[in-house]
Protein backbone atom coordinates (compact mmCIF):
# COMPACT_ATOMS: atom_id res chain seq x y z
CA UNK A 1 0.00 0.00 0.00
CA UNK A 2 2.88 2.30 0.87
CA UNK A 3 4.61 1.94 -2.60
CA UNK A 4 1.13 2.07 -4.35
CA UNK A 5 0.81 5.34 -2.12
CA UNK A 6 4.48 6.82 -3.14
CA UNK A 7 3.96 6.00 -7.09
CA UNK A 8 0.67 8.03 -6.70
CA UNK A 9 2.06 10.94 -5.20
CA UNK A 10 4.94 10.92 -7.63
CA UNK A 11 2.60 10.84 -10.52
CA UNK A 12 1.01 13.90 -9.07
CA UNK A 13 4.00 15.40 -8.49
CA UNK A 14 5.53 14.86 -12.66
CA UNK A 15 2.22 16.19 -13.39
CA UNK A 16 2.45 19.46 -11.02
CA UNK A 17 5.96 19.74 -13.24
CA UNK A 18 6.13 22.06 -16.65
CA UNK A 19 8.69 23.50 -19.08
CA UNK A 20 9.62 26.53 -20.81
CA UNK A 21 12.52 26.68 -23.37
CA UNK A 22 13.55 29.99 -23.34
CA UNK A 23 16.03 31.17 -26.66
CA UNK A 24 18.44 34.36 -25.62
CA UNK A 25 20.21 36.28 -28.48
CA UNK A 26 21.15 39.34 -29.73
CA UNK A 27 23.76 40.74 -32.12
CA UNK A 28 27.39 40.69 -30.89
CA UNK A 29 27.55 43.09 -27.56
CA UNK A 30 24.06 43.13 -27.29
CA UNK A 31 24.40 41.66 -23.42
CA UNK A 32 23.23 37.57 -23.97
CA UNK A 33 25.92 36.12 -21.60
CA UNK A 34 25.69 39.17 -19.17
CA UNK A 35 21.78 38.40 -19.23
CA UNK A 36 21.67 34.90 -19.12
CA UNK A 37 24.51 35.11 -16.04
CA UNK A 38 22.00 37.69 -14.22
CA UNK A 39 18.91 35.72 -14.83
CA UNK A 40 19.90 32.22 -13.49
CA UNK A 41 21.72 34.42 -10.49
CA UNK A 42 18.51 36.14 -9.89
CA UNK A 43 16.00 33.24 -9.37
CA UNK A 44 19.06 31.37 -7.17
CA UNK A 45 18.90 34.14 -4.89
CA UNK A 46 15.14 33.97 -4.47
CA UNK A 47 14.54 32.14 -1.66
CA UNK A 48 16.93 34.53 0.71
CA UNK A 49 16.09 37.68 -1.36
CA UNK A 50 13.03 40.02 -2.54
CA UNK A 51 15.24 40.91 -5.63
CA UNK A 52 12.10 40.80 -8.28
CA UNK A 53 9.11 42.92 -7.02
CA UNK A 54 8.15 43.15 -10.57
CA UNK A 55 8.01 39.52 -11.50
CA UNK A 56 4.70 38.86 -10.17
CA UNK A 57 4.85 35.35 -8.69
CA UNK A 58 8.22 36.26 -6.55
CA UNK A 59 6.10 39.39 -5.03
CA UNK A 60 3.24 37.69 -3.73
CA UNK A 61 5.77 35.29 -1.85
CA UNK A 62 5.29 32.15 -3.97
CA UNK A 63 8.78 31.43 -4.88
CA UNK A 64 9.88 28.80 -3.06
CA UNK A 65 13.18 28.84 -4.12
CA UNK A 66 15.42 27.71 -7.29
CA UNK A 67 18.60 25.10 -8.10
CA UNK A 68 20.49 24.22 -11.22
CA UNK A 69 20.10 21.13 -13.31
CA UNK A 70 22.00 18.87 -15.83
CA UNK A 71 20.84 20.05 -19.14
CA UNK A 72 18.67 17.77 -21.06
CA UNK A 73 20.37 18.23 -24.05
CA UNK A 74 24.01 16.72 -24.07
CA UNK A 75 25.02 17.91 -27.14
CA UNK A 76 25.33 21.35 -26.42
CA UNK A 77 27.76 23.06 -24.62
CA UNK A 78 26.91 24.07 -20.96
CA UNK A 79 27.10 27.93 -20.78
CA UNK A 80 29.43 28.88 -18.88
CA UNK A 81 27.75 30.99 -15.19
CA UNK A 82 30.59 30.03 -12.84
CA UNK A 83 33.05 31.55 -15.63
CA UNK A 84 30.90 34.48 -15.83
CA UNK A 85 30.50 34.89 -12.24
CA UNK A 86 34.22 34.74 -11.64
CA UNK A 87 34.39 37.27 -13.97
CA UNK A 88 32.12 39.79 -12.52
CA UNK A 89 33.16 39.05 -9.37
CA UNK A 90 37.05 39.36 -9.77
CA UNK A 91 38.78 42.53 -8.58
CA UNK A 92 38.37 44.50 -10.49
CA UNK A 93 35.22 43.26 -11.95
CA UNK A 94 35.49 42.72 -15.78
CA UNK A 95 31.83 41.50 -18.16
CA UNK A 96 32.30 37.80 -18.72
CA UNK A 97 33.36 36.59 -22.00
CA UNK A 98 31.12 36.33 -24.73
CA UNK A 99 29.73 33.14 -26.00
CA UNK A 100 30.55 32.25 -30.20
CA UNK A 101 28.38 29.44 -29.94
CA UNK A 102 25.53 27.49 -28.36
CA UNK A 103 25.28 27.32 -25.17
CA UNK A 104 22.61 25.97 -23.22
CA UNK A 105 21.60 26.03 -18.75
CA UNK A 106 18.60 24.18 -17.19
CA UNK A 107 17.09 25.90 -13.43
CA UNK A 108 14.35 24.44 -11.45
CA UNK A 109 12.24 26.65 -10.47
CA UNK A 110 9.55 25.66 -7.51
CA UNK A 111 6.87 27.45 -6.67
CA UNK A 112 3.37 27.84 -4.65
CA UNK A 113 0.61 27.61 -7.70
CA UNK A 114 -2.46 29.66 -7.06
CA UNK A 115 -4.56 28.39 -10.01
CA UNK A 116 -6.82 26.37 -7.92
CA UNK A 117 -6.55 23.07 -10.54
CA UNK A 118 -3.08 23.03 -9.37
CA UNK A 119 -3.45 23.12 -5.57
CA UNK A 120 -6.09 20.54 -5.68
CA UNK A 121 -3.49 18.47 -6.64
CA UNK A 122 -0.43 19.81 -4.79
CA UNK A 123 0.68 22.76 -2.41
CA UNK A 124 3.79 23.03 -4.98
CA UNK A 125 4.37 23.33 -8.91
CA UNK A 126 8.12 22.98 -10.34
CA UNK A 127 8.90 25.13 -13.77
CA UNK A 128 11.94 23.48 -15.71
CA UNK A 129 13.36 26.54 -17.69
CA UNK A 130 15.79 25.54 -20.44
CA UNK A 131 17.89 28.74 -21.56
CA UNK A 132 19.57 28.39 -25.03
CA UNK A 133 22.43 31.20 -25.79
CA UNK A 134 22.73 31.82 -29.55
CA UNK A 135 24.75 34.34 -31.89
CA UNK A 136 22.18 37.06 -33.29
CA UNK A 137 24.47 36.80 -36.56
CA UNK A 138 23.11 33.21 -37.08
CA UNK A 139 19.51 34.87 -37.63
CA UNK A 140 20.63 36.69 -40.25
CA UNK A 141 21.31 33.78 -42.84
CA UNK A 142 17.97 32.78 -42.97
CA UNK A 143 17.40 34.80 -46.10
CA UNK A 144 19.63 32.25 -47.63
CA UNK A 145 17.51 29.61 -47.82
CA UNK A 146 15.33 31.97 -50.36
CA UNK A 147 18.30 32.72 -52.80
CA UNK A 148 20.53 30.75 -55.04
CA UNK A 149 24.02 31.40 -55.23
CA UNK A 150 23.84 34.13 -58.09
CA UNK A 151 21.01 35.78 -56.23
CA UNK A 152 23.32 35.86 -52.33
CA UNK A 153 26.05 37.12 -54.70
CA UNK A 154 24.20 40.00 -56.20
CA UNK A 155 22.87 40.52 -52.97
CA UNK A 156 26.33 41.93 -51.50
CA UNK A 157 27.73 43.57 -54.49
CA UNK A 158 24.74 45.76 -54.13
CA UNK A 159 25.49 46.57 -50.82
CA UNK A 160 28.83 47.67 -51.12
CA UNK A 161 28.66 51.45 -50.82
CA UNK A 162 29.33 53.78 -47.82
CA UNK A 163 31.46 52.21 -45.58
CA UNK A 164 31.58 48.47 -47.10
CA UNK A 165 32.83 49.58 -50.17
CA UNK A 166 36.00 51.26 -48.80
CA UNK A 167 36.29 48.21 -46.55
CA UNK A 168 35.99 45.57 -49.25
CA UNK A 169 38.55 46.68 -51.16
CA UNK A 170 41.32 44.40 -50.21
CA UNK A 171 38.98 41.27 -50.55
CA UNK A 172 37.83 42.61 -54.20
CA UNK A 173 41.59 43.31 -54.99
CA UNK A 174 41.97 39.30 -53.97
CA UNK A 175 39.11 38.49 -56.48
CA UNK A 176 39.90 40.46 -59.04
CA UNK A 177 41.78 37.81 -61.33
CA UNK A 178 40.51 35.18 -60.31
CA UNK A 179 39.70 32.34 -62.75
CA UNK A 180 35.90 30.86 -61.82
CA UNK A 181 35.94 28.84 -64.92
CA UNK A 182 39.59 27.30 -64.38
CA UNK A 183 39.61 23.94 -62.54
CA UNK A 184 39.26 23.72 -58.47
CA UNK A 185 41.95 25.86 -56.54
CA UNK A 186 41.43 24.55 -53.17
CA UNK A 187 44.36 27.20 -51.75
CA UNK A 188 43.34 29.94 -53.61
CA UNK A 189 39.31 29.43 -52.85
CA UNK A 190 40.57 29.22 -49.41
CA UNK A 191 42.63 32.06 -49.48
CA UNK A 192 40.18 34.22 -50.92
CA UNK A 193 37.60 33.22 -48.30
CA UNK A 194 39.46 34.18 -45.99
CA UNK A 195 39.77 37.87 -47.69
CA UNK A 196 36.03 37.90 -47.82
CA UNK A 197 35.44 37.04 -43.90
CA UNK A 198 38.30 39.89 -42.68
CA UNK A 199 35.74 42.43 -44.86
CA UNK A 200 32.94 40.98 -42.76
CA UNK A 201 35.11 41.53 -39.54
CA UNK A 202 35.93 45.00 -40.75
CA UNK A 203 32.32 45.38 -41.12
CA UNK A 204 31.77 44.68 -37.55
CA UNK A 205 34.34 46.71 -35.96
CA UNK A 206 32.98 49.60 -37.78
CA UNK A 207 29.40 48.87 -36.49
CA UNK A 208 27.80 47.24 -39.17
CA UNK A 209 26.01 44.43 -38.12
CA UNK A 210 24.18 43.67 -41.39
CA UNK A 211 27.01 40.34 -42.34
CA UNK A 212 26.21 37.60 -44.48
CA UNK A 213 27.12 34.76 -43.92
CA UNK A 214 26.63 34.77 -40.12
CA UNK A 215 28.99 32.11 -39.53
CA UNK A 216 31.99 33.34 -40.73
CA UNK A 217 32.59 36.18 -38.14
CA UNK A 218 31.15 33.52 -35.29
CA UNK A 219 31.81 30.19 -36.63
CA UNK A 220 31.70 28.50 -33.67
CA UNK A 221 32.81 24.51 -33.56
CA UNK A 222 33.27 24.74 -37.50
CA UNK A 223 36.14 27.10 -37.98
CA UNK A 224 38.45 26.22 -40.75
CA UNK A 225 35.80 23.79 -42.60
CA UNK A 226 35.27 24.02 -46.15
CA UNK A 227 31.57 24.53 -45.75
CA UNK A 228 32.86 28.56 -44.78
CA UNK A 229 35.51 28.40 -47.58
CA UNK A 230 33.07 30.22 -49.99
CA UNK A 231 32.64 34.02 -51.43
CA UNK A 232 30.11 36.14 -53.68
CA UNK A 233 31.68 36.08 -56.99
CA UNK A 234 30.26 38.22 -59.95
CA UNK A 235 29.33 35.26 -62.98
CA UNK A 236 26.56 34.57 -65.76
CA UNK A 237 23.62 32.89 -64.66
CA UNK A 238 23.30 31.45 -67.85
CA UNK A 239 26.46 30.03 -68.60
CA UNK A 240 26.75 26.65 -68.43
CA UNK A 241 28.77 25.58 -64.71
CA UNK A 242 32.40 23.53 -65.66
CA UNK A 243 32.27 20.51 -63.88
CA UNK A 244 35.00 20.84 -61.50
CA UNK A 245 35.96 24.24 -62.01
CA UNK A 246 36.20 26.95 -58.72
CA UNK A 247 32.15 28.04 -59.57
CA UNK A 248 31.39 24.52 -59.45
CA UNK A 249 33.06 24.29 -55.77
CA UNK A 250 31.65 27.40 -54.57
CA UNK A 251 27.89 26.63 -55.32
CA UNK A 252 28.54 23.14 -54.21
CA UNK A 253 29.57 24.87 -50.71
CA UNK A 254 26.89 27.76 -50.39
CA UNK A 255 24.30 24.94 -50.96
CA UNK A 256 25.98 22.68 -48.28
CA UNK A 257 26.05 25.95 -46.29
CA UNK A 258 21.81 26.72 -46.51
CA UNK A 259 21.36 22.82 -46.26
CA UNK A 260 23.65 21.55 -43.58
CA UNK A 261 24.50 24.86 -41.30
CA UNK A 262 21.02 27.36 -41.63
CA UNK A 263 18.67 24.49 -42.39
CA UNK A 264 19.91 22.45 -39.53
CA UNK A 265 20.27 24.93 -37.06
CA UNK A 266 16.63 26.10 -37.24
CA UNK A 267 15.52 22.80 -37.77
CA UNK A 268 17.04 21.17 -34.44
CA UNK A 269 17.27 24.30 -32.43
CA UNK A 270 15.18 27.62 -33.29
CA UNK A 271 12.04 24.82 -33.83
CA UNK A 272 11.82 23.92 -30.15
CA UNK A 273 12.01 27.03 -28.50
CA UNK A 274 8.87 28.28 -26.37
CA UNK A 275 9.79 31.84 -25.85
CA UNK A 276 12.21 34.46 -27.31
CA UNK A 277 13.98 37.57 -26.47
CA UNK A 278 15.88 39.54 -28.66
CA UNK A 279 18.56 41.74 -26.77
CA UNK A 280 19.12 45.13 -28.84
CA UNK A 281 21.76 47.43 -28.07
CA UNK A 282 20.56 51.03 -29.68
CA UNK A 283 23.76 52.99 -27.57
CA UNK A 284 26.54 51.90 -29.53
CA UNK A 285 25.12 52.17 -33.21
CA UNK A 286 24.22 55.81 -31.78
CA UNK A 287 27.55 56.46 -31.08
CA UNK A 288 28.78 55.30 -34.33
CA UNK A 289 26.70 57.29 -36.81
CA UNK A 290 23.54 57.17 -39.58
CA UNK A 291 25.33 54.38 -41.65
CA UNK A 292 25.82 52.21 -38.22
CA UNK A 293 22.52 52.99 -36.70
CA UNK A 294 20.48 52.13 -40.07
CA UNK A 295 22.65 49.04 -40.78
CA UNK A 296 21.60 47.77 -37.46
CA UNK A 297 18.03 48.50 -38.15
CA UNK A 298 18.52 46.57 -41.12
CA UNK A 299 19.99 43.38 -39.45
CA UNK A 300 17.33 43.43 -36.86
CA UNK A 301 14.68 43.57 -39.90
CA UNK A 302 16.43 40.21 -40.73
CA UNK A 303 16.07 39.01 -37.39
CA UNK A 304 12.51 39.35 -37.48
CA UNK A 305 12.16 37.03 -40.39
CA UNK A 306 12.58 34.36 -37.85
CA UNK A 307 9.73 34.84 -36.94
CA UNK A 308 7.07 35.53 -39.74
CA UNK A 309 6.02 31.74 -39.56
CA UNK A 310 3.81 31.02 -42.71
CA UNK A 311 5.45 33.46 -44.74
CA UNK A 312 6.75 30.64 -47.12
CA UNK A 313 6.53 27.15 -47.91
CA UNK A 314 9.76 26.69 -46.75
CA UNK A 315 9.44 28.01 -43.38
CA UNK A 316 6.63 26.23 -43.17
CA UNK A 317 8.55 22.96 -43.48
CA UNK A 318 10.84 24.21 -41.23
CA UNK A 319 9.43 25.64 -38.34
CA UNK A 320 6.87 24.47 -35.52
CA UNK A 321 5.18 27.50 -34.58
CA UNK A 322 5.76 27.06 -31.16
CA UNK A 323 7.11 30.47 -30.41
CA UNK A 324 4.12 32.17 -28.69
CA UNK A 325 5.93 35.49 -27.01
CA UNK A 326 8.97 37.86 -28.18
CA UNK A 327 10.55 40.08 -25.86
CA UNK A 328 12.65 42.64 -27.96
CA UNK A 329 14.75 44.70 -24.68
CA UNK A 330 17.23 47.67 -25.25
CA UNK A 331 19.84 46.57 -22.93
CA UNK A 332 22.59 48.52 -20.87
CA UNK A 333 19.84 50.68 -20.04
CA UNK A 334 21.88 51.96 -16.86
CA UNK A 335 24.39 54.16 -19.59
CA UNK A 336 21.73 56.66 -19.92
CA UNK A 337 19.98 58.57 -17.17
CA UNK A 338 16.80 57.45 -16.10
CA UNK A 339 14.66 59.78 -17.69
CA UNK A 340 15.96 58.70 -20.86
CA UNK A 341 13.97 55.37 -21.05
CA UNK A 342 10.89 56.43 -22.48
CA UNK A 343 13.16 57.89 -25.39
CA UNK A 344 14.99 54.32 -25.41
CA UNK A 345 12.03 52.08 -25.63
CA UNK A 346 10.24 54.41 -28.42
CA UNK A 347 13.22 54.14 -29.99
CA UNK A 348 13.32 50.18 -30.12
CA UNK A 349 9.29 50.06 -31.06
CA UNK A 350 9.74 51.94 -33.99
CA UNK A 351 12.75 49.91 -34.89
CA UNK A 352 10.60 46.80 -34.91
CA UNK A 353 7.78 47.95 -35.90
CA UNK A 354 8.20 46.30 -39.56
CA UNK A 355 7.61 43.29 -37.81
CA UNK A 356 4.31 43.91 -35.74
CA UNK A 357 1.91 43.15 -37.54
CA UNK A 358 3.60 40.24 -39.42
CA UNK A 359 3.89 38.82 -35.50
CA UNK A 360 0.45 39.51 -34.84
CA UNK A 361 -1.23 37.68 -37.43
CA UNK A 362 0.60 34.66 -36.59
CA UNK A 363 -1.29 35.13 -32.73
CA UNK A 364 2.93 35.55 -31.73
CA UNK A 365 2.77 38.44 -28.43
CA UNK A 366 5.49 40.78 -28.89
CA UNK A 367 7.13 43.52 -26.25
CA UNK A 368 9.20 45.93 -26.31
CA UNK A 369 11.49 46.95 -22.85
CA UNK A 370 14.31 48.62 -21.46
CA UNK A 371 16.27 47.05 -19.53
CA UNK A 372 20.28 46.41 -17.13
CA UNK A 373 20.50 42.98 -17.08
CA UNK A 374 23.81 43.74 -14.33
CA UNK A 375 22.94 47.71 -13.30
CA UNK A 376 26.89 49.27 -14.11
CA UNK A 377 26.26 52.86 -12.50
CA UNK A 378 24.39 54.69 -10.03
CA UNK A 379 22.33 58.01 -10.92
CA UNK A 380 22.08 60.98 -9.40
CA UNK A 381 22.52 65.06 -9.69
CA UNK A 382 25.32 67.12 -10.75
CA UNK A 383 24.52 71.38 -10.14
CA UNK A 384 25.09 73.05 -13.08
CA UNK A 385 24.39 76.75 -12.00
CA UNK A 386 21.28 76.69 -10.73
CA UNK A 387 19.88 73.75 -12.27
CA UNK A 388 20.42 69.79 -11.75
CA UNK A 389 21.34 67.95 -14.24
CA UNK A 390 20.71 64.18 -14.02
CA UNK A 391 24.24 62.00 -14.40
CA UNK A 392 25.68 58.94 -14.26
CA UNK A 393 28.29 57.88 -11.69
CA UNK A 394 30.54 54.84 -12.52
CA UNK A 395 33.90 53.55 -13.27
CA UNK A 396 34.82 52.89 -16.79
CA UNK A 397 36.52 50.19 -18.92
CA UNK A 398 39.83 51.48 -18.28
CA UNK A 399 39.13 52.15 -14.68
CA UNK A 400 38.47 55.76 -14.37
CA UNK A 401 36.32 56.97 -12.48
CA UNK A 402 33.31 58.95 -14.03
CA UNK A 403 30.56 61.15 -13.54
CA UNK A 404 28.30 62.36 -16.92
CA UNK A 405 25.53 63.09 -18.27
CA UNK A 406 25.63 61.14 -21.77
CA UNK A 407 23.36 62.72 -23.48
CA UNK A 408 19.48 62.73 -24.65
CA UNK A 409 18.42 59.96 -26.56
CA UNK A 410 16.53 60.08 -29.72
CA UNK A 411 12.81 59.15 -29.00
CA UNK A 412 12.31 59.12 -33.23
CA UNK A 413 14.38 57.23 -35.72
CA UNK A 414 16.86 59.95 -36.16
CA UNK A 415 17.89 61.10 -39.75
CA UNK A 416 21.62 62.36 -40.62
CA UNK A 417 21.00 65.72 -38.97
CA UNK A 418 20.84 64.45 -35.72
CA UNK A 419 24.54 63.09 -36.07
CA UNK A 420 25.45 66.61 -37.55
CA UNK A 421 24.25 68.72 -34.93
CA UNK A 422 24.63 66.97 -31.70
CA UNK A 423 25.28 63.14 -31.68
CA UNK A 424 25.51 60.47 -28.66
CA UNK A 425 28.43 60.11 -26.16
CA UNK A 426 27.84 56.81 -25.15
CA UNK A 427 30.59 55.64 -22.51
CA UNK A 428 31.13 52.05 -21.71
CA UNK A 429 31.64 50.76 -17.87
CA UNK A 430 32.47 48.17 -15.84
CA UNK A 431 30.82 46.17 -13.69
CA UNK A 432 30.40 47.62 -10.07
CA UNK A 433 32.19 45.87 -7.39
CA UNK A 434 29.41 43.49 -5.56
CA UNK A 435 29.20 41.04 -2.76
CA UNK A 436 29.30 37.79 -3.82
CA UNK A 437 26.12 36.62 -1.33
CA UNK A 438 24.07 39.11 -2.93
CA UNK A 439 22.01 39.10 -6.22
CA UNK A 440 23.26 41.09 -8.93
CA UNK A 441 22.25 44.78 -9.33
CA UNK A 442 19.48 44.85 -12.11
CA UNK A 443 16.95 47.25 -13.71
CA UNK A 444 13.50 45.68 -14.75
CA UNK A 445 15.38 41.76 -15.89
CA UNK A 446 12.52 40.92 -13.60
CA UNK A 447 9.94 42.25 -15.85
CA UNK A 448 11.34 40.79 -18.30
CA UNK A 449 11.00 37.19 -16.56
CA UNK A 450 7.53 38.91 -15.94
CA UNK A 451 6.56 38.59 -19.67
CA UNK A 452 8.62 35.59 -20.48
CA UNK A 453 7.67 32.93 -17.56
CA UNK A 454 4.84 34.84 -15.52
CA UNK A 455 1.95 32.72 -17.60
CA UNK A 456 3.96 29.41 -16.27
CA UNK A 457 3.55 30.74 -12.52
CA UNK A 458 0.54 30.69 -11.81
Amino acid sequence: MKKITQEVNDLIHRSMDSHVRIAVTGLSRAGKTAFISSLVNQLLHTSTHDNLPLLTASRDKRIIGAKREPQSNMMVPRFAYDESMEHIHSYPPKWPEPTRDVSEIRLALKYKPNSKAKRLLSRTSTLHIDIIDYPGEWLLDLPLLDMDFQEWSASQFAALKGKRQSLAESWLNDAHDFDLDSEVDEKRLADIAESYTRYLYACKEEGLHWVQPGRFVLPGELEGAPVLQFFPCRFDAEKKVVKGSNLAMLKARYQEYQQKVVKAFYKHHFATFDRQIVLVDCLQPLNAGYESFHDMRDALEQIMHSFRYGRSNVLKRLFAPRIDKVLFAATKADHVTPEQHPHLVSLLQQMVHPAWQSASYENIEMSCMTMASIQATQTGFISQGDQAIPALQGVTIDEQPLTVFPGEVPKKLPNQSYWDAQGFEFTAFRPLELSEDEPLPHIRLDKALDYLIGDKLK
